[in-house]
């Protein structure tokens, strides 16, 4: 170790006003002993971490430290959850077992600090498709022990997040890629909405840092006057509120970076139209003998006595909760100088739930409390875990179905409310109301009406079951089903089928075999195997049971004699796959150096590294781009925000590497515009003389249609850069009659 390694005064001195500011801003940490444990924790990580750095350069043990204060301010854990965050890394990078842990701090802290180490080993490398999938996969199994250990992994990618500069360029799109695909929708599942935030923003800024720098520097510029205009929508009503009696605080801000990009892409418009940018948060004390729900509607009323409100935004969590917990009660309403604000309507302890989630749901959580959407979720997630053998991706895929923000509430015949994930069909209410009602299931009658049980139910909808005792699952139900409950149903009654049909083949097999006096051996095996064409044991038992096998030549295949050549060629169909398979990917693994980052240059032939455009999302040069190395070598180009990229940085984040462009002049890329206007004679020509003649742009497909004197229409064009792109919509712009013109990002080039 290397003398600059050794901590200074200025670190050691820095440790200790890191863990001061821990120990000194606890929160519920008030039985005796919890102090001496967070010491002790702190003691012995500090002791394992000594001299070590992170890749910023401070202290190693500033991480943990901060991590434990996440957990203890911004989710509202207790001392055991502050002692294990402090201790989260120690049995995976330093000298310290878990048995060590174990016998200082007792088997809770142990199997906190089991469920955050990360896996060493690997899980079932053959067929594991991604080792980053099964990792995650492994820490979720945690959720049917203990749910701290979700919530300290929250607090420590959060915190990783905010560290997130020093790393290079290819790790950091991996960690954002995980942060939005995952842990972003797993705190938004969990309640933690601020923490929710930070991390959506967090994950832009780094996959998106030009349009996030733009859309925070319009709200930097616009701050004093966002300000202003919330303290003059503010004061009327706290005048009110102070004259009803009510005791609360009041508070304004705008939107969170990524949210309000969220709306400019779903309503395709600038940041200057995003109507409802500011947002003012009512929390009040709750009024002694008045429920709660009653103070909310009170507050909307007293509000609206002021403003009006838009009808259509009106979000009322408080009669029936999310399924996270969380309630509120929201309204839109028109405010000074014509701006849209939301208002958010809390009491102090749905203000709390909001923020801290989960811990905080339990707080206020007594022995009689009915079940809980929370819980719920919970069980079926740990119903997600329960099968082993499924493939990591596609349990992460599942699991993060399972995330569903929207969702749709559905009612029996006798009028009990269901809540389902948006999207469900009538089977998957079937399987939601009873497993062996899923597997009988034919039809549903959908509000009276009667449908295929792979109808998409609507929020609202009374649905009953058809059932048939003759009924059983297939295989295609799972393509129409979105609950797990409902998959992991489909998937077990098939697998009970399928092992039942490889009984009964191998018992018709060792029958016909023992007609002829033969007894199956591997030898024979291999012969029926060879001879009809199989690759395993089960396809064959599986194909004779089915009656697609037919064993009316099995005399004459066992006295063949047995052929050397036919081994051998057994022996390749079996084992030489595997060879070639590792063959071909050692050689197209491509040396590509992970610290620069790969130039796309325009001479593909003579690049030592092929790449191509992903067709998802169209990317061309001036865009922001990450590339991702297949398996087949090749490099594909997408977008950060392209949802096809963000699910592999999830899965596969060791295949991303950083790209830029280097400057394009003779190779063209496919861009599209879409425009809406006035009509009037001769606009056509106008815009297709800008585009060919001025700018000299090949135009591939042009698609226009006029309905009451408005037109709508969309150009294909190849263009060099978004600078060429950018210039002919502003060319095109100030033709007369046009209303609006822009990129579209998201299309296939397929016609």
């Amino acid at each position: 170790m290397g003398s600059k390694d050794i901590f200074d005064e200025e670190d050691n001195k820095r440790i200790q006003e890191e863990y001061n500011s821990l120990i000194n801003n606890l929160l519920r940490c008030n039985n005796p002993g919890d102090r001496e444990l967070i010491e002790k924790a702190f003691r012995i990580a500090n002791e394992a971490h000594w001299n070590m750095r992170r890749k910023s350069g401070e202290p190693y043990i500033i991480h943990p430290i901060c991590v434990a204060g996440i957990v203890n301010r911004e989710i509202g854990l207790g001392a055991k959850s502050i002692a294990a965050a402090l201790l989260h890394d120690v049995v995976e990078d330093t000298g310290y077992s878990l048995d060590d842990i174990r016998k200082e701090f007792g088997p809770k802290i142990a199997s906190l600090i089991d469920g955050l180490t990360k896996i060493s080993g690997t899980y079932n490398k053959g067929s594991s498709s991604s080792m980053q999938a099964e990792n995650f996969r492994r820490m979720l199994l945690t959720i049917s022990d203990d749910l701290r250990v979700i919530l300290i992994k929250i607090a420590d990618r959060l915190h990783n997040m905010r560290t997130l500069d020093s790393m290079p360029e290819n790790k950091k799109m991996k960690v954002a890629g995980e942060t939005i695909f995952l842990y972003a929708p797993l705190a938004n599942r969990l309640g933690l909405y601020a923490i929710k935030s930070e991390l959506e923003d967090l994950s832009f800024k780094y996959r998106q840092p030009v349009i996030y720098e733009e859309i925070s520097s319009k709200l930097k510029h616009g701050e004093k006057k966002y300000y202003s205009l919330i303290n003059k929508f503010s004061l009327p009503i706290i005048n009110k509120l102070k004259e009803s009696g009510l005791v609360f605080d009041i508070s304004g801000r705008p939107k969170s970076i990524f949210s309000i990009w969220k709306k400019m892409q779903a309503k395709n418009v600038p940041f200057e139209e995003i109507y409802d940018v500011l947002a003012v948060r009512i929390v009040f004390e709750p009024v002694p003998g008045i429920p709660e729900k009653t103070t909310c509607w009170n507050i909307y009323s007293i509000i609206t006595d002021s403003y009006l409100p838009k009808p259509d935004r009106l979000r009322d969590w408080i009669s029936r909760p999310k399924p996270n917990g969380y309630e509120a009660l929201h309204v839109t309403v028109m405010g000074p100088e014509g701006h849209w604000v939301e208002v958010q309507i809390r009491s102090r302890r749905m203000d709390e739930i909001a923020e801290r989630g989960y811990a905080a749901h339990y707080k206020y959580k007594g022995d009689n409390t009915p079940e809980t959407e929370l819980d719920k979720w919970i069980k079926q997630i740990r119903m997600m875990l329960e099968n082993p053998l499924e493939d990591p991706i596609e349990f992460l895929d599942e699991f993060k179905m399972n995330l569903f923000s929207s969702e749709i509430m559905v009612f029996t015949p006798k009028g009990t409310l269901v809540s389902l994930p948006k999207g469900a069909s009538a089977l998957d209410f079937a399987y939601e109301i009873h497993t062996e009602i899923g597997n009988k299931a034919i039809g549903a009658k959908i509000n009276y009406k009667l449908n295929p049980i792979s109808a998409i139910l609507m929020s609202g909808d009374q649905v009953e079951i058809i059932t048939s005792d003759i009924a059983k699952p297939e295989k295609e139900w799972l393509s129409f089903v979105r609950t797990p409950k409902a998959k992991e149903a489909i998937k077990n009654a098939l697998k009970t089928e399928s092992t039942n049909r490889i009984q009964k083949g191998m018992e018709i097999l060792e029958a016909k075999l023992a007609e002829l006096g033969v007894s199956p051996n591997t030898e024979i095996l291999k012969k029926i195997m060879l001879s009809y064409d199989v690759l395993n044991k089960d396809e064959l038992y599986s194909g004779i049971e089915l009656g697609t096998i037919n064993l009316e030549n099995l005399k004459k295949i066992i006295r063949k004699s047995p052929s050397k050549n036919v081994i051998k060629y057994w022996e390749l169909k079996l084992l030489g796959s595997r060879k070639e398979k590792k063959d071909e990917e050692e050689a197209k693994e491509g040396k590509i150096d992970p610290s620069s980052p790969f130039l796309l240059r325009e001479n593909v032939e003579n690049a030592e590294q092929s790449y191509e455009i992903a067709r998802c999302c169209n990317p061309i040069p001036g865009d922001e781009v990450i590339g991702y190395r297949s398996p087949e070598g090749s490099i594909i180009i997408h977008k950060p925000k392209c949802p096809v990229a963000i699910r592999i940085m999830s899965n596969e984040g060791n295949r991303i590497i950083a790209v830029r462009w280097a400057i394009h002049k003779l190779v063209s890329f496919l861009a599209r515009i879409s425009m809406t206007g006035v009509d009037r004679i001769g606009m056509v020509n106008d815009i297709t003389n800008i585009i060919s003649s001025e700018l000299k742009v090949n135009m591939t497909n042009i698609n226009i249609s006029v309905k009451d004197g408005i037109f709508e229409g969309t150009i294909d064009l190849y263009v060099h850069h978004t600078q060429d792109l950018n210039n002919l919509i502003l060319k095109i712009s100030n033709v007369k009659g046009i209303d609006t013109i822009r990129r579209v990002e998201d299309f296939s080039d397929e016609a």
